[in-house]
């Protein structure tokens, strides 16, 4: 107590509840036995349990060790060489849209989507509309912005995307609300709009006026690079306005580097500059310059031919992977009373599987097998080895 009587400032504070997955991080370290499998951290794998550094990023750094002659900074939009660079892979053939995209380096794909939210909350957004269950950060941003999240289905009961909840929300988000979708390889289901969805999807922006936002986090990782932007590209050519927030963190392997992007389409170069002018403001006063080091390393990979073959090469490696173990879990067929089969059509690293958390328990318990408690697995912590004792484990608490 002060000498006024009043509670101390930190005494203000309410404890926060610890983050759900660094315990499971914890409980799995801590666990002696030789053959748990860990399914909860969000990040690629290969076939041995290794997050390797790409080759390719440890050449393009090499190259900065070599060649970069300053650290000075780089401004709020933090290095334009490498965000022009990422653009014809998520815009295809016309990235600029006739003048009308542009964009800046964020703080990985979060700084990217706070950005694009914060920034939509100034031009008068209120509501946000959202599928659930989705991605945890983009509730946490929401709320701590003070946005209302106006929650729809993102899944039907037998794995494939509720078109209807989709353009419901669309139709009914108003002049003061916004949508937001995973652009590909949905987080957590892995379910993600098939082409004629996406589709019916841009016609229905197109028709109600409705504000797209769209998280691009693991493009290259479902079905390729040009068939993970398709989607995208066809909301953009159907909409005057639009903010897409960019990842790299995922498909150049930079987790701990925190390279992201942040783009926006404008009605004209006129409305394009002004919006600009704002994000740039808000990027200030957040982190006022993003890292450039990751950055600085996919523009050298995206301007070189031969580092943008391996990289290619590489991102084909993981995708492959993933691809190997879907298949393989679908081929299954069921475990228990959890069927499979819909996980083979589904993409990129997660999905969610439909156990109670007293069945998550039991697979930590009795089987040393770590998840979420919703339910979603790492599809990139199954291997050739491990598949058969997940898949028995799954089968035994499942019943």
């Amino acid at each position: 107590m002060t000498r006024h009587g009043a509670r101390m400032m930190l005494e203000r504070l309410n404890a926060q509840a610890p983050d759900a997955l660094l315990a499971l991080i914890r409980l799995y370290g801590a666990d002696p036995r030789e053959d748990k499998i860990d399914l909860g951290v969000g990040v690629y794998r290969t076939e041995e349990g290794d997050t390797p550094v790409f080759a390719a990023i440890k050449a393009a750094e090499q190259r900065l060790v070599d060649e970069q002659d300053s650290k000075s900074y780089l401004g709020p939009e933090g290095d334009m060489g490498f965000v022009n660079a990422l653009m014809p892979y998520i815009f295809g053939g016309d990235p600029t849209m006739g003048g009308r995209i542009s964009g800046m380096q964020t703080p990985g794909g979060t700084g990217a989507v706070r950005l694009a939210l914060a920034l939509a909350q100034k031009a008068a957004v209120k509501r946000v509309h959202m599928g659930v269950p989705s991605w945890p950060n983009h509730a946490q941003i929401l709320a701590d912005l003070g946005l209302e999240l106006v929650p729809f289905d993102h899944a039907r009961g037998d794995g494939t995307a509720d078109l209807d909840a989709v353009l419901g929300a669309i139709r009914e988000a108003g002049e003061d609300g916004a949508v937001l979708l995973h652009g590909c390889c949905h987080n957590p289901t892995g379910i993600d709009y098939t082409p004629d969805q996406w589709a019916a999807i841009a016609e229905a922006f197109a028709e109600t006026g409705t504000f797209p936002i769209i998280d691009v986090a693991y493009q290259g990782l479902g079905q390729g690079l040009e068939d993970d932007a398709a989607g995208l590209r066809m909301v953009l050519a159907k909409v005057p306005e639009a903010f897409v927030a960019y990842s790299c963190d995922k498909n150049f392997g930079q987790y701990r580097d925190r390279v992201g992007a942040f783009y926006i389409l404008g009605a004209s170069s006129d409305a394009l500059e002004t919006a600009f002018s704002n994000a740039n403001a808000l990027a200030r006063a957040c982190w006022s310059m993003p890292p450039d080091h990751g950055g600085a390393a996919v523009r050298i990979i995206l301007r070189d031919p031969d580092l943008k073959k391996q990289w290619l090469a590489e991102l084909d490696t993981m995708r492959a992977r993933m691809r190997q173990v879907r298949d393989a879990l679908a081929e299954a067929g069921s475990a228990g009373r959890i069927d499979l089969t819909p996980l083979g059509s589904q993409n990129g690293l997660f999905a969610t599987l439909p156990v109670t958390k007293d069945e998550v328990a039991r697979l930590r318990e009795e089987h040393g097998i770590y998840m979420a408690a919703s339910g979603r697995i790492n599809i990139a912590g199954l291997t050739t080895a491990n598949l058969p004792k997940f898949i028995a484990a799954l089968a035994a608490v499942a019943q």
